[in-house]
């Protein structure tokens, strides 16, 4: 059994499990809680990240992500968590979100590549969550999805964005100026990559 791109439907809602995260789709229940934990991260993820903060503006990217085939959407959450975890008073349909990895600009054919976009929580930063659901991530890139390449442009200031995708086994491959217009300006990037290991290779 498999969502309507491809990727496997194990036991709900999850799409992917490790030992202390899981993987799912953002869905509509979710609004009240990302959008909270959005706000209380602010301090958090500036400047680096501007993810959805009023349910509004979070319905429309959450439906962009559910639409556009060149993107694929991730929450990650914590097993063994309640949904809410007093944030908001609503629960979504899995544990606590602890962050979200999104792939995007999703190139097949003869590329097979896409762009990491990935943000944890306040509350769940520096916890090794992120690292673990990356690997989840990786995992149906270059298996499901039939991805053989990942890329994650970072600003260079972003030392914790870095040392995540270091981490994974992502090598710097270059630099990239004015690269992406991010709050007002357009910002430098290092543009860093990982490709499929042997084992997920056509």
């Amino acid at each position: 059994m498999s969502d309507p791109q491809g990727l496997p439907t194990p036991t709900a809602p999850y799409l992917a499990e490790g030992p202390r995260t899981a993987l799912r789709r953002f869905t509509e229940a979710d609004a009240a809680e990302f959008t909270a934990r959005a706000r209380e991260s602010r301090a958090h993820h500036h400047p680096w990240l501007f993810p959805p903060e009023r349910t509004d503006t979070y319905a429309a990217y959450a439906d962009t992500l559910a639409r556009d085939p060149a993107r694929e959407g991730f929450l990650v959450c914590e097993r063994g968590e309640s949904g809410a975890g007093g944030v908001g008073g609503e629960e979504g349909p899995g544990g606590a979100i602890a962050g979200f990895i999104n792939i995007n600009n999703i190139v097949l054919g003869g590329f097979r590549c896409g762009a990491l976009g990935y943000g944890a929580f306040a509350h769940a930063a520096g916890r090794g969550l992120m690292g673990e659901a990356l690997g989840l991530v990786m995992d149906l890139a270059f298996g499901p999805l039939g991805l053989h390449r990942l890329e994650a442009n970072i600003q260079p200031g972003n030392a914790a964005s870095i040392a995540l995708v270091r981490r994974a086994g992502f090598r710097l491959e270059g630099f990239s100026p004015d690269f992406l217009h991010i709050d007002g300006a357009w910002r430098d990037h290092e543009r860093w990559a990982i490709t499929a290991p042997a084992a997920h290779a056509p």
